[in-house]
């Protein structure tokens, strides 16, 4: 009997994470610097309904697990959805979790991941902030914003914040706010600037 549970847990946590694992290779690809990886998936990061798409999938893909698991044991039936509402609960559940766990946390370190860039040694007096609220509509895209602002040489480091705040260190001899809200990810992205 315990065997039995103990395949019900592990094909229940397959199941939660399986759907998840094109965000999870986004995360890790993006982590070591697959840049060639992030140039052909950055066509669908500008799509503003992304994320919400891959919540779908991973809904969808959920819901084909659970079907094919009722089917394979022969109770795909609502007798069969009563019997087994442990396992879909916790296939369910995980699939929600993972989600909150990549919007809250994994995404977000992601962007803040390598917060400085090489940057010059300059006068404290060369060096500004600037706070932008971003018009993203989650913080799966808060990577692709953080990356694109790496790009200008004047910039010396992003953090990210929770749930669309930019603090970007600039060296005002290389670059100015002009510049920064000029990039071309802001024309897909409204940035406004915070007091």
């Amino acid at each position: 009997m315990k065997q039995g549970k103990d395949k019900l847990w592990m094909s229940g946590i397959l199941a939660g994470i399986l759907p998840h694992t094109f965000c999870i290779l986004f995360v890790l690809l993006s982590i070591i610097g697959a840049t060639t990886a992030t140039v052909f998936l950055k066509p669908l990061l500008l799509h503003k309904n992304f994320f919400y798409f891959l919540i779908l999938l991973s809904f969808a893909f959920a819901t084909l697990s659970a079907s094919l698991y009722l089917a394979k044991n022969g109770i795909l039936s609502l007798a069969g959805l009563k019997r087994k509402w442990q396992y879909l609960g916790l296939l369910y559940g995980l699939t929600v979790i993972i989600n909150l766990f990549l919007f809250l946390f994994i995404f977000p370190a992601t962007a803040n991941f390598n917060r400085q860039t090489a940057g010059t040694l300059s006068a404290p007096n060369q060096i500004k902030e600037i706070a932008l609220k971003v018009e993203i509509p989650c913080s799966g895209h808060a990577s692709l914003i953080t990356e694109e602002l790496k790009k200008n040489k004047g910039v010396q480091g992003v953090a990210f914040e929770l749930p669309n705040i930019f603090r970007i260190t600039y060296e005002t001899t290389i670059t100015n706010h002009d510049e920064i809200l000029g990039l071309e990810i802001f024309k897909s992205f409204k940035p406004s600037i915070l007091p």
